[in-house]
This record gives C-alpha cells, sequence and structure tokens, in this order.
C-alpha cells in the first residue's frame, strides 16, 4: 500500500473491523509515523468520516459510535481488478454467469463514483478475454460445496454421471479444485476406486457433505494435478518423444495437454496421449529444438508426411 489514498481507506477499514486501535497500533499496520497517521486520520474526517481520538496511555482512535459506512468504497485499482474478474467470471464455466455478472456489476455500479463507474464501463465495453469455454455444470451447487468441504477438509457423498452415462455414488474428499481447458475438475480421493481421481463438476449430479475429516497431502496443487491427470488420459494412440532440450525449455514451448514431461540423459521424454497422430506431428513440427520420435513409428511417418506438406505449400517469394 503505498499510495496516500489506498492507506486512507487502509485505516478507514481497519477501524471498521477493530473498533479501536492504538494510534500505535495503526501506525505499525500502515508502515508509517505518528505524524503521518494523523495526517490520514485529518484526510478521514475532511470526507465526512467521524473518526474520535483519545489521549493518553490507553487512548486511541475509533468511528464514532453509530456511524454508519457506505457499504463498499474501492480505489481505482481495486475497482479494475472487480470489473476484468467480473468479465472473466462470464467465460469461467459458471452456470448462468451472464444475469449474475450483470446484476453484480449494478450493484457495485451504484455504489461508485462516476469516475470510477465510467473506469468500470470502459472495460466491460472495451476489454474481451481468450479464455477456453466448456461445458457449464447446470447449476454453481456442485462448485459451491465441494469448495466448502475441500476448505473444511470434510468428505463428501457424491452422485456422479459417467461419459457413458453409468451413475454411480462414491465417498471422495475433495482435495482442491480447478479450472482448465473450458471445464471445472474436482480433484481428490476417491473411495469407491480406492485411488486420487479427478471428476468433471458438469457431471456431478449431488453432493451430500459426511461428517466425517480427511487430511490433504501437504503441498498438494490441484491444477498441476489435473493438467497431468487431462494428459494422461488412455487415447487412440500413445507416443514417446525425446525432445533435445530441457525441461523448462520444454515446459515453456508446449501446453500442459500435450503430455508428461521427464528428464532423460539425453534430453527430456514427452509421453502423450493423442486421438489422432497427424496431430500431434504438426504439434511436434512447430517446436522450436530437435525432437526424436521414440515410439510408435507411425508417428514418424505423420511427422514425415507433415513435412513434405510443408514443402510442397511453400513458396519462394
Amino acid at each position: 500500500m503505498y499510495h496516500p489514498t489506498t492507506r486512507v481507506l487502509a485505516v478507514l477499514e481497519l477501524l471498521q473491523t477493530h473498533g479501536r486501535l492504538s494510534g500505535t497500533e495503526l501506525a505499525s499496520r500502515l508502515g508509517v509515523d505518528g505524524r503521518t497517521l494523523r495526517r490520514y486520520i485529518v484526510m478521514l474526517e475532511e470526507l465526512g468520516i467521524p473518526v474520535t481520538a483519545e489521549r493518553g496511555r490507553y487512548g486511541g482512535y475509533a468511528l464514532m459510535p453509530g456511524f454508519k459506512l457506505p457499504p463498499m468504497m474501492f480505489t481505482d485499482d481495486e475497482a479494475l481488478a472487480l470489473a476484468v474478474g467480473l468479465l472473466a467470471a462470464r467465460s469461467l464455466g459458471l452456470a448462468d454467469s451472464t444475469p449474475a455478472v450483470a446484476s453484480a456489476q449494478a450493484k457495485l455500479e451504484r455504489i461508485m463514483p462516476d469516475g470510477l463507474r465510467r473506469r468500470v464501463g470502459a472495460v466491460d465495453a472495451s476489454v474481451r478475454l481468450d479464455l477456453a469455454r466448456g461445458t457449464a455444470p447446470g447449476s454453481n451447487d456442485a462448485l459451491a460445496a465441494l469448495s466448502a468441504a475441500a476448505q473444511a477438509r470434510q468428505r463428501v457423498r457424491l452422485t456422479y454421471r459417467a461419459p457413458a452415462g453409468d451413475v454411480t455414488e462414491r465417498e471422495f474428499d475433495p482435495y482442491g479444485l480447478a479450472y482448465y481447458l473450458g471445464f471445472w475438475y474436482v480433484a481428490g480421493m476417491c473411495h469407491l476406486r480406492a485411488d486420487l481421481r479427478t471428476l468433471r463438476l458438469d457431471r456431478v449430479v449431488q453432493v451430500r457433505p459426511l461428517v466425517r475429516a480427511f487430511v490433504r497431502p501437504e503441498g498438494f496443487d490441484p491444477l498441476a494435478h489435473v493438467r497431468s491427470a487431462v494428459a494422461t488420459v488412455p487415447r487412440a494412440f500413445s507416443a514417446t518423444v525425446l525432445l533435445k532440450t530441457d525441461v523448462s525449455s520444454a515446459r515453456a514451448s508446449l501446453p500442459g495437454y500435450m503430455g508428461v514431461l521427464e528428464q532423460a540423459e539425453d534430453g527430456v521424454l514427452l509421453r502423450s496421449e493423442a486421438d489422432e497422430l497427424p496431430w500431434l506431428a504438426r504439434q511436434l513440427a512447430a517446436l522450436p529444438f530437435p525432437f526424436e520420435v521414440v515410439h510408435p513409428p507411425a508417428l514418424c511417418a505423420a511427422v514425415r508426411e507433415h513435412a513434405v506438406r510443408l514443402l510442397q505449400t511453400a513458396s519462394v517469394g
């Protein structure tokens, strides 16, 4: 918090939250000296916010009893963050996101000064985000229930519909949730399969909390797990490719869904699953470093065919 306006609002927030704080504690929380703090108090009073000051050893600052603060106050940066966040929410696979976002934005605009309202409106009218769209769940109930259970470390009973249409019941420990490639996922321990599983939320029929706690593995990263799970789903073709580079360069050049990377003596092994070998050949051809197909031989043929097509379609000006 470096801008004076932000610090003044921080004083207001601290007094609203704690009721009464000493000048020493307020100054310490803000990282300023007593003289600067008194200047911020004066600025609050100039805004029409009555702050009472008590001198002495046990004195401090507090808001006048009975004073009702406005519901919310935002700095320019906070308003911008909210506007972009609402814009992103429309694309994040939430049920009924468009009316919900419009309603939330209208409520925010009602309490914003004209300047901030115009800035938020400008973001909504002129900014577009390239976010993958997928299948939204029928409602947001599963997202709300599973995120609450993950935070509370509470086991749930799930009714889940598989891709083939089969419906199963299972006890599940939700370690965390992630949005990836257009879908919401929950990752955790499935007691039906006795293994770590990744489930799509649009296939969750019902979530019922259970009176049973669980321990989440230390350092568990739900997004990293979902990326790995999606990349290793069995498909028509399994391929292994030796990338003649280092792991960091390989990660920077390959999207997460391409597969799993493994350090090797003479490079990095990419283990990938693909529905079509020509698609995988095109992805490999775009890499900025050499590679060697280990398996299957048909992928070598697909790479050669792609190279021939490139040479045939290339023209010299």
